[in-house]
C-alpha cells in the first residue's frame, strides 16, 4: 500500500518539531503570515490565469496550450530546499502513470531558477513539467505571493542564489485542478507549508473529468 502524502508530511513535521526553538520560530512565522493575510489563493470556479514560463530545459510552457491536451493539476511549491515540497513532488511522481491515463498533466511551479529546477527534476527523477516563475509573477496572479519575514531570512539565506533575486518572496504552497475550459475545479492553499492536497484527491478529480468526456 502506497504511503499517503499526509502521513509523510507528518513524519517530516515531527522531525522538525523535535527542536523546540525551531518549533517556536515556525509558529511565529505562521502567525506573521496570518496577520498579513498572505496568499489566500483562488477559489473554485475562478478562471485560472494563463501564463507562459520556462521549464527546466528552457522550453516555454503556456498553460492554455497545455489545457488543449487535457485537464491540468497545477502545483505551486517553494523550491528544492523545502523537504515538504520534495515529498509532495515525489508523491505525485508515484501516480504519474495514472494521471496520464486519465488524460491529464501535472505542472509544478516554483520561483527557483531553471538550473535549480533542472537539478531537482533530475535528482527526484520527475517525469512531469517543472517550470520557473521568476520573481513570483504568476504566483502573484494566483494570489499566492508573499514576502518572507525578516526574522526568517537568516534561516533561508540561500534564497537569493536559488531564486536569482534578493526579494525573499515565495509562493504559498497550493494545488489547483483545472478543467480544459480553464476553470478551477479544486483549490487548496495553506500558509502552513506542511499541509497539502492529497495527490489521490487530485487524481480522482481528473479521472471524473475523463469519464465525463
Amino acid at each position: 500500500m502506497k504511503p499517503t502524502l499526509k502521513a509523510e508530511l507528518e513524519i517530516q513535521a515531527n522531525i522538525n518539531a523535535s527542536n523546540s526553538q525551531a518549533a517556536a520560530v515556525f509558529e511565529h512565522y505562521l502567525q506573521d503570515l496570518r496577520n498579513k493575510g498572505a496568499g489566500k489563493g483562488l477559489n473554485i470556479g475562478a478562471a485560472a490565469p494563463d501564463f507562459t514560463l520556462e521549464d527546466a530545459t528552457g522550453k516555454r510552457i503556456t498553460l492554455s496550450e497545455e489545457l488543449k491536451k487535457g485537464p491540468i493539476i497545477l502545483i505551486f511549491y517553494r523550491g528544492e530546499w523545502c523537504p515538504f515540497c520534495n515529498l509532495q513532488l515525489k508523491a505525485y511522481e508515484r501516480i504519474m502513470s495514472e494521471i496520464k491515463s486519465a488524460g491529464a498533466q501535472l505542472i509544478a511551479v516554483s520561483p527557483q531558477t531553471p538550473d535549480h529546477s533542472l537539478s531537482q527534476k533530475e535528482k527526484l527523477e520527475l517525469s512531469f513539467i517543472v517550470v520557473s516563475d521568476r520573481q513570483n509573477k504568476v504566483a502573484e496572479r494566483y494570489n499566492l505571493k508573499f514576502t518572507l519575514p525578516d526574522f526568517m531570512r537568516g534561516i533561508l539565506s540561500r534564497l537569493p542564489e536559488i531564486n536569482g533575486d534578493d526579494s525573499f518572496e515565495l509562493p504559498v504552497p497550493a494545488t489547483y485542478v483545472i478543467h480544459q475550459n480553464g476553470r478551477i475545479l479544486a483549490s487548496a492553499s495553506d500558509i502552513n507549508h506542511r499541509t497539502r492536497m492529497e495527490p489521490s484527491e487530485a487524481l480522482e478529480i481528473v479521472k471524473c473529468i475523463s469519464l465525463r468526456n
